[in-house]
């Protein structure tokens, strides 16, 4: 199988898909949390938590569907201490959210081996299953891989529009984006600059450890500690990619996972066994820092990122 026939396959595509799903949440998550001028570092730890919670709630016998909101429970939790120490107390963003990061996840390890002391290897758990839409499915190419896909799938996608109307056409939105550039304006027209940030990152952090949840629920059927392996990192990035803007996101998320996909199966070509495998793991790191580098140099940061706020201050 040559390069055009795996870029031609839908199976290609179905993969691509299915890769960029939790980077799509979490990157939406950390797009509304530097929209409204807070950067959320937390991000990797916090998914680690919603990886683990979604699943061990599914474990213990609720619904799949109990199991997403129980993580996203969790991501806010997370977000909660993360908003009070950066926006009223105006800690340093910086080192709050590699101290959530590492609270969430030291204690997910320690919640895993309080609640399975004895288990050596992740019990399993019935996960989503693709679920193809009648009629549209059956297109070629763009079917199986956009209609044949896990509900959670089709949650980001939904989710995307979702943020992108809140954020550019409705008053919440309009609040939003002015706390993360010119939180004075805000504060003269009433509105409170701190309980807009504590909001956003708060349910940021929702939508974060959805990103971490679609991980054990519905690409795989448990939980290990290594999964998550540095997607948050890669989604912050995607949102300076995508420009603060959910579209392009969108967009960047199905880039990075075309090119991880790619590698997997370039592997498997006469062209894998003449080269390192080590090459093509970081290659689509390599030609994402590229993209990156392209993109950034025309993106407009929020005016007020990461400048703490203090009520009659100007």
């Amino acid at each position: 199988m040559d390069m055009l026939d795996i870029l031609l396959s839908a199976s290609f595509w179905a993969a691509a898909i299915r890769i960029a799903s939790p980077l799509i949440f979490a990157t939406l998550g950390e797009l509304i949390c530097e929209r409204a001028g807070v950067l959320n570092l937390g991000i990797e730890g916090i998914m680690v938590a919603g990886a683990f919670a979604g699943w061990m709630a599914v474990y213990s016998g609720t619904g799949l569907w109990t199991g997403v909101m129980v993580a996203m429970v969790v991501g806010m939790a997370f977000g909660l201490i993360h908003s009070v120490l950066t926006v009223p107390f105006g800690l340093s963003q910086h080192v709050v959210g590699l101290g959530v990061t590492l609270l969430a996840t030291s204690s997910t390890y320690y919640a895993y081996r309080l609640a399975l002391p004895e288990v050596t290897s992740p019990p399993k758990i019935t996960a989503f299953q693709p679920f193809e839409i009648p009629i549209l499915s059956d297109i070629p190419l763009i079917g199986p891989a956009l209609f044949a896909q896990t509900p959670m799938t089709y949650l980001a996608f939904v989710l995307v529009g979702l943020v992108s109307i809140v954020l550019y056409r409705t008053p919440l939105g309009l609040a939003l984006r002015a706390a993360g550039e010119n939180p004075s304006a805000v504060e003269a027209q009433g509105l409170s600059v701190t309980g807009i940030r504590m909001g956003a990152v708060i349910v940021g952090s929702g939508f974060m450890a959805m990103g971490g949840a679609f991980l054990t629920m519905s690409a795989f059927d448990s939980f290990f500690f290594e999964m998550v392996n540095g997607r948050g990192w890669i989604c912050i990035a995607l949102v300076v990619f995508g420009a603060w803007k959910p579209g392009k996101a969108l967009l960047g998320a199905v880039l990075f996972a075309a090119f991880d996909a790619l590698q997997i199966r370039v592997q498997q070509t006469p062209l894998g066994a003449d080269i390192p495998y080590q090459i093509f793991l970081m290659t689509p790191y390599v030609l994402s820092i590229l993209a990156l580098i392209v993109m950034s140099r025309r993106a407009e940061v929020p005016g007020a990122l990461m400048v703490p706020f203090n009520k009659g201050e100007r």
